[in-house]
């Protein structure tokens, strides 16, 4: 008969292989596998040092473990329309899946007159003063994100001031108390070549692309975020989240 570790480590891996868990997804901590299956805390843990010792997951210090990433070309895989996934943030969500997360900034700008954007067939507008940030991101020294984003200085003051390696929707959140009301996004592909003007990614070949088109909403309706996103399409897959609810707790 097999330990009781080794069921329950088997029974989250099988979780992993199935793809009911993702890469990047936080896996039941020491607490909630206790209360799941009646164990000690002594099980739970040596359940979770299984699962990581074989590779599965990894432990990040004060967050918990999550699945790595195992696939054999590392696509990273996106959830849209995920609350979740929005709130762990670029840098938190790379590390969770084994990556070593690296900004470049390229442009940290204020825009006085406003931004507007057109998506899933809306048209959305920032008055300004406007804060852009223009960043490329980077996974084990790999370009894989081409991101610029713009955020209200009038809905957050000073958020200018902080560091672009934080995860501004959490900051929407917890410094500024915005209550998060609604976030629309479209996905599109276009093809980059090396010599085209706006492809940052440093390759010598053509590749396909990703262009996400994203804005954020608070309450009572107001534009907080837009971001125009080039993902490369060698290194991304999607996913769809259909009926996100909001109260759903981070998994990371």
């Amino acid at each position: 008969m097999k330990p009781k570790f080794i069921t329950i480590s088997e029974s989250i891996i099988e979780k992993i292989r199935s793809g009911e868990l993702q890469p990047g997804d936080k896996i039941p901590s020491e607490n909630e596998l206790i209360k799941q299956f009646k164990v000690s805390n002594t099980t739970a843990r040596k359940s979770l040092l299984e699962i990581e010792s074989k590779g599965w997951a990894q432990r990040i210090k004060g967050k918990g473990t999550f699945v790595l990433n195992r696939t054999e070309d590392h696509h990273l895989v996106r959830t849209l329309g995920s609350i979740d996934a929005t709130r762990r943030g670029f840098n938190e969500g790379l590390r969770a899946e084994g990556f070593n997360p690296k900004n470049i900034v390229l442009e940290k700008s204020i825009l006085q007159h406003g931004i507007s954007s057109e998506i899933s067939g809306r048209h959305f507008i920032m008055d300004g003063p406007v804060l852009k940030i223009h960043l490329l991101r980077y996974a084990d020294e790999v370009i894989i994100k081409d991101e610029i984003r713009y955020i209200s200085l009038r809905l957050c003051p000073k958020i200018n001031m902080m560091s672009t390696d934080i995860s501004y929707f959490k900051v929407y959140e917890d410094k500024y108390h915005h209550k998060i009301s609604d976030i629309k996004q479209t996905l599109s592909t276009t093809i980059l070549k090396p010599g085209d003007e706006d492809n940052n990614f440093e390759v010598e070949e053509q590749i396909p692309v990703f262009v996400l088109d994203s804005v954020i909403l608070c309450q009572p309706e107001q534009v907080l975020e837009i971001e125009k996103s080039y993902y490369r399409g060698d290194k991304y897959k999607f996913a769809i989240v259909a009926n996100p609810e909001y109260n759903d707790t981070s998994k990371g």
